[in-house]
């Protein structure tokens, strides 16, 4: 049996493996910024990880998950998503309040249950948000969207994820009608990294700020999501 809080440091270390340079592994300093904690205290509980063979410590080097650690990892995310997503199709729970809910839940369920809710679903591929869901195998598919901040203006682009983004941000992303599947089109964006403003599905002008923008995956297909 892995803790709740050893499941919680894995998953984080998963996450931040995407942000690590090159070369490089994650950083106990980047650990404890995502914990709010004291890098000693990360410290001790990265040594009982790597004790329980989850993880790689090198100095200079930083941490990497070992093959135990990630699947323990994947694992807590698809849990996660599927919570995500069964708690907004089957309970009614909008998409900025899944987040807090599906981070209590995951440690409970098993994954016989988190899989007949999988299924009871119809199998879905993303969460809410559009982020991808894990296979039972662990395997995470990749995705090849570009952030919105990025995109040339006048290009129309669909939403296709909202990457970790609060309640409140959630909410006035819903209160202008920008969910994933709907097309958006830059119209305008303010220097140096100032707010862009964009179209919805062709309809009325709406301001982004340029670090919400950089969470909103976008791509030119028109691809299943």
């Amino acid at each position: 049996m892995v803790s709740k809080a050893l499941e919680d440091y894995l998953k984080i270390i998963y996450k931040l493996e995407d942000h690590a340079p090159s070369g490089k592994g994650v950083q106990t300093s980047a650990i404890a910024e995502r914990l709010s904690i004291s890098q000693a205290s990360v410290s001790n509980m990265l040594k009982k990880l790597s004790e329980k063979g989850h993880i790689e410590h090198a100095p200079y080097y930083g941490v990497s998950l070992t093959f135990s650690g990630r699947k323990i990892a994947l694992n807590m995310i698809r849990k996660h998503r599927i919570l995500e997503q069964y708690l907004v199709e089957r309970l009614g729970y909008s998409w900025d309040e899944v987040d807090a809910e599906a981070e209590v839940l995951e440690h409970s369920i098993s994954n016989m249950l988190a899989n007949r809710m999988w299924n009871d679903l119809g199998q879905p591929t993303h969460d809410p948000h559009g982020a991808p869901i894990p296979s039972v195998e662990g395997i995470m598919t990749p995705q090849n969207w570009t952030p919105l901040n990025e995109i040339e203006l006048g290009v129309s682009v669909q939403l296709k994820r909202i990457k970790n983004r609060s309640p409140e941000e959630l909410r006035y992303l819903s209160s202008i009608g920008l969910t994933t599947g709907k097309w958006i089109e830059v119209k305008n964006s303010a220097p140096l990294n100032g707010p862009l403003l964009i179209a919805v599905n062709d309809t009325e002008l709406h301001a982004i700020d340029y670090r919400l923008a950089m969470a909103l995956m976008v791509s030119e297909e028109n691809e299943h999501s």
